[in-house]
């Protein structure tokens, strides 16, 4: 299995760029429940630390489209060198205005600020991946490598933030992932050899957003749907394992979710697989909802801990299609908006679906929240089945991805 990997890997600068990028982008696992912790230990209110939270990823949600874009347009070391070092500064002012019990206002100004700059690192290491391999099916493994390693960051993240802030303090998860934002991105920058031209340098930097194409809208939106589902999925089992009366047990269930994902795509990369990537995408969205749906019959901690691993073999695979269709709809100056763009639908579903789960949970206990999560699965395979056909079009207009 791991044959083909260390092929794309001994690609020229390969394996320097990947291995910096993941460890720029661990961050991406521990900021969000780092700032909850903090905050949660330092103020006492679960509120405010869940608010400070949503900030950070909302500003990041919302910001990271348009990094993606001067990246295109002026490349990633000019663009992302200081927006990584205002990401860092940003962080440092949240755990210094949190230690120091500041108003209020102050983190989520400093929330805002880190959110907004922190751009997305997966899209950055997958667009020198576009540009390092040299046919689809190493970009293939590449992806697929990639989405493994963004499973690895939200099975180890949480649990390193965890440790440090209930075992050492209550700032030092936090601590550690401005470490690894500035530290990681800048290892990660310095790679200038691997870095793609920019749109500029080719005369081809085009006007507008990517989201002008229907493909390119209807993927988002599905992946928005699909972030509904993961973040449903965590209130509902934080609420689940409190229920059964064993809380502790929630952060082994979401990291075993996350590790079935991880092991999923390690495999769906080691293959090269032949038919269209749309209608492997569509199957995988179709899987992965019909795996989250069985939630619902879940009344055990075993049997969640099985269901869970064994739909979170759809996740990985879904994500890679997405990202390898990507190459289809989107002109390669614009790759990296094209790609940020569905991180940022995830990350705008899973604040979404959080919120909304956790509201159905005050009114009906973990069911509630499992059942955001069905809905939102329902809602990401209708999404698929009214975008296949775009997608099927530009399938046949260029070569498809394997």
């Amino acid at each position: 299995m791991l044959g083909p990997y260390r092929q794309v890997l001994a690609l020229p600068g390969a394996l320097a760029f990947s291995a910096t990028g993941l460890l720029a982008r661990l961050p991406g696992g521990m900021v969000s429940i780092s700032i909850v912790l903090m905050l949660a230990a330092l103020t006492g209110s679960y509120g405010l630390a869940g608010s400070v939270s949503a900030t950070f990823v909302v500003a990041q949600a919302v910001c990271a489209p348009q990094l993606a874009r001067l990246v295109d347009r002026h490349g990633q070391a000019r663009v992302m060198v200081p927006s990584v070092t205002v990401s860092a500064l940003g962080l440092a002012g949240l755990t210094a205005a949190a230690v120091a019990g500041a108003p209020s206002w102050t983190l989520f100004a400093a929330a805002v600020l880190a959110g907004a700059t922190i751009g997305s690192m997966g899209a950055l290491v997958r667009a020198r991946w576009s540009r390092a391999v040299h046919n689809p099916g190493q970009l293939h493994r590449a992806f697929s490598l990639e989405s493994a390693f963004d499973e690895g960051t939200f099975v180890l993240g949480p649990v390193i933030a965890t440790a440090l802030a209930t075992s050492v303090a209550p700032w030092a998860g936090l601590a550690l992932a401005l470490v690894l934002v500035a530290g990681g991105g800048y290892a990660f920058l310095a790679q200038r050899s691997t870095e793609p031209p920019t749109a500029v340098l080719t005369g081809r930097s085009g006007r507008g957003s990517v989201m002008r194409s229907s493909a390119m809208v209807g993927l988002v939106v599905v992946f928005v749907f699909a972030g509904g589902i993961f973040g449903a999925t965590d209130v509902a089992v934080v609420a689940f394992t409190a229920e059964a009366g064993r809380p502790g047990a929630a952060g082994l269930l979401l990291a075993i979710f996350a590790g079935g994902s991880m092991i999923a795509g390690l495999l769906y990369g080691a293959k090269v697989w032949t038919g269209p990537a749309w209608r492997r995408f569509l199957l995988g969205v179709v899987v992965l909802a019909v795996g989250s749906s069985l939630f619902l019959l879940v009344n055990s901690l075993g049997v969640m801990a099985v269901v869970m691993f064994v739909t979170g073999f759809a996740i990985s695979p879904t994500i890679i299609n997405g990202n390898s269709i990507i190459q289809q709809v989107v002109a390669k100056e614009r790759l990296t908006e094209g790609l940020t763009l569905l991180s940022t639908g995830i990350n705008l579903g899973v604040s979404l679906g959080a919120s909304v789960g956790g509201t159905m949970i005050d009114r009906a206990g973990s069911f509630g929240g499992f059942g955001t999560v069905t809905v939102c699965g329902l809602l990401a395979v209708v999404a698929a089945l009214l975008t296949a056909p775009v997608l099927r079009r530009r399938a046949t207009e260029v070569p498809h991805l394997p």
